[in-house]
């Protein structure tokens, strides 16, 4: 017989650790498991193990609204991140809804007993099992944990050293002395290279164009200052919000005067490397700022190893690899004995996850997003999915907080069934995603979409979201009962 519980999480990361806690908190009387295919809590923090690994986003609003952030860093690396995850599930006591090295391969919903069957592996051994849920909460984030975005670089084979990508690097791996080329200009290669730094005896990043790499400080002394004069909680509260409407500021700014933007960013880039460096061709994008992410340097450690010589942007594409390092199309040769491809994720929605209804195959590209965590003609599953212009954990506290009003309000209507129906035809699709970096258009052919107004549209906007989804209607006449 196979087990069954009121709802499955699926995923023990920072999103899925959140709802365990808000399923508890909010809604206290219904069971529930957290289900994760790999040994260990921490997802991304857990995955990721190359030199450097840290949050690109400041940890008052990373961390959770219901568990304050307390260390002095506000950027903060990998084990710092773990030991915050695992305080919360002791102090919340999660670990006992915790399940380990169990791989969800499938899921179909039935109409008829309103519930999903849930096909699992598990154990070292991969047992096949199967669980049924009431409810399916999607916690599993948004990319392939198997492995990353890797280009078919012409002459990889004939290279001479060590080519790693950044999620699967060697523990062994010893870069000290030597020459490193990082391909790739995103968040984990400016996060990669200052640590490498330490160590090698040269660091090239290799970009095909430039991204925005703003400086910024990994401790906010006003907000440390608060915390040992205030209670924890309200100087918490302070900072999380502090910061909230700081990157909503900024990113507003970036939309609405994107020429004084990108005016401010060169700016602040000079302060740190000077007049003479060449920021046109090296450090400003064809793009404007926050069509794609903006990378933090924090304490300008990426500027830093730029200005005493340890790092260099070189601005080129590929032609090959060749035995000693890289030569590229303008007839330059990188020396290297390492070369480190960041070159970017694949995005995986639902962990890719193949879905029925009553039968039917889903095709998640013909859904529309509901709120951004549901799902048009899917019943009793919702999922977390954070901003790209803010932290993640600022939307998937939120979808946390509306799960829990949602199960309570089919609760107490006595209902077994919610559906997200679109029925206005008035709403027009629209991309899943406004953003031009390449992990997200190389996936959004296999994405939902989302519609042209709300409930069915992203507006990346924590606080109207917050508006909308704490204090809105549950039962707003989109969401249909049974």
């Amino acid at each position: 017989m196979s087990e069954h519980f009121d709802v499955l999480v699926v995923g023990a990361g920072i999103s899925g650790i959140g709802a365990a806690y808000y399923l508890k908190a909010r809604s206290p009387n219904r069971t529930f498991a957290v289900l994760e295919g790999r040994p260990d809590i921490g997802g991304t923090w857990n995955l990721f193990r190359y030199p450097g690994i840290r949050s690109d986003s400041e940890m008052f609003t990373l961390g959770y609204a219901f568990h304050p952030w307390t260390d002095n860093k506000m950027i903060a690396g990998a084990d710092a991140i773990l030991s915050y995850l695992n305080d919360t599930i002791d102090t919340y006591g999660i670990r006992p809804h915790l399940r380990f090295r169990h791989r969800v391969e499938a899921a179909s919903w039935s109409s008829e007993t309103n519930r999903w069957t849930v096909s699992v592996t598990r154990g070292e051994n991969a047992e096949k099992a199967e669980i049924t849920c009431n409810f399916l909460f999607m916690c599993s984030g948004y990319y392939d944990y198997r492995e990353g975005h890797s280009p078919d670089f012409a002459g990889r084979e004939d290279f001479g050293g060590d080519i790693v990508h950044p999620q699967k690097w060697p523990a062994d791996l010893d870069h000290s002395g030597k020459k490193v080329v990082v391909i790739g200009s995103g968040a984990t290669a400016i996060t990669l290279i200052p640590s490498l730094a330490e160590t090698a005896e040269h660091v090239t990043m290799l970009q095909r164009s430039p991204t925005y790499i703003v400086a910024g400080p990994s401790e906010d002394r006003l907000a440390n200052w608060a915390r040992d004069r205030l209670p924890t909680k309200t100087a918490y509260r302070m900072s999380r919000w502090k910061h909230v409407l700081r990157s909503q500021f900024y990113f507003s700014l970036a939309r609405r005067a994107p020429r004084f933007a990108r005016d401010q960013i060169r700016k602040g880039q000079e302060a740190l490397l000077g007049p003479d460096y060449d920021y046109d061709k090296h450090l400003t994008p064809k793009y404007n700022p926050w069509d794609q992410r903006v990378c933090l340097a924090p304490d300008g450690d990426f500027f830093r190893v730029l200005k005493s010589g340890k790092a260099e942007i070189v601005t080129d594409t590929i032609d090959t690899f060749t035995e000693g390092g890289i030569k590229l199309d303008s007839g330059q040769e990188l020396d290297a004995d390492i070369i480190v491809t960041a070159t970017g994720l694949k995005l995986l929605f639902l962990a890719g996850i193949p879905l029925t209804v009553d039968g039917k195959s889903i095709v998640l590209s013909d859904t529309m997003t509901y709120k951004a965590m549901m799902f048009s003609d899917i019943p009793n599953l919702a999922l977390s999915f954070g901003y790209t212009n803010a932290s993640w954990t600022l939307k998937s506290d939120l979808t946390g907080e509306y799960v829990c009003r949602l199960l309570n309000h089919m609760s107490e209507q006595g209902h077994g069934k919610c559906v997200a129906r679109l029925t206005d035809p008035s709403v027009s699709n629209e991309p899943f995603l406004d953003f031009s970096s390449g992990y997200i258009t190389r996936a959004l052919d296999s994405m939902p979409k989302q519609g042209s107004k709300s409930p069915w549209k992203m507006y990346q906007n924590y606080a109207l979201d917050l508006v909308a989804i704490r204090y809105g209607k549950v039962a707003d006449g989109v969401m249909e009962f049974s």
